[in-house]
């Protein structure tokens, strides 16, 4: 009887965190991070989107100073179902079992240096050193890439937006993000 009471909770915990993982899946794939924004509509672009989304998430859930474990373990939750997709994805497209590991590790890399770049331009609210990030992390090829300072405007704005969300909502699984476009439109409105 006590072991049901453990799977019921389980299955809840794993209905949030798969609720939050397709929350931040929806938010990376906005189409106007990819028409405006000039991200590559690629596998790799939409792998910094999501990475990016996910790193906002996590950062939120450790942003109070107190720990939470239950934010932590939430935390470790969609960190694990992220690699879990990247896995899947790399599958899908064909990558054999004998490769995956080794793009799952440089993956993992790729994505632990972004979260550390992207943590300390956030906590210290440099917004040059934000942008430069990104553009490196998404548009290397490029010299220049404008529509970095955007991203960034974006990125400030969302961890702004999330930082307001209850600790209690967060755990319910209610944890929402910002339309791209509504908050572009309204920085031109608000700087014209």
């Amino acid at each position: 009887m006590i072991l049901q009471l453990f799977r019921r909770k389980s299955k809840a915990n794993e209905a949030i965190t798969l609720h939050i993982y397709e929350n931040i899946v929806m938010a990376a794939r906005q189409k106007y991070f990819y028409a405006q924004f000039q991200v590559p509509d690629t596998p790799l672009g939409r792998y910094e989107m999501l990475s990016l989304h996910l790193f906002l998430t996590l950062h939120r859930l450790k942003s109070d100073g107190v720990e939470n474990k239950v934010l932590a373990a939430l935390g470790q939750d969609l960190a694990d179902e992220f690699f879990k997709d990247i896995d899947h994805s790399l599958r899908e497209f064909g990558i054999g079992d004998q490769s995956v590991p080794k793009r799952m590790k440089k993956l993992a890399r790729m994505f632990y240096g972004r979260v550390a770049s992207y943590g300390i331009a956030l906590d210290s609210h440099d917004r040059a050193a934000l942008s430069a990030a990104l553009a490196r992390n998404i548009q290397p090829d490029l010299e220049n890439w404008p529509q970095a300072d955007d991203l960034c405007t974006y990125v400030f704005a969302s961890r702004d937006h999330l930082s307001k969300l209850q600790d209690q909502d967060i755990a319910a699984g209610r944890l929402t993000f910002l339309n791209a476009e509504d908050l572009t439109s309204t920085v031109q409105i608000e700087t014209a």
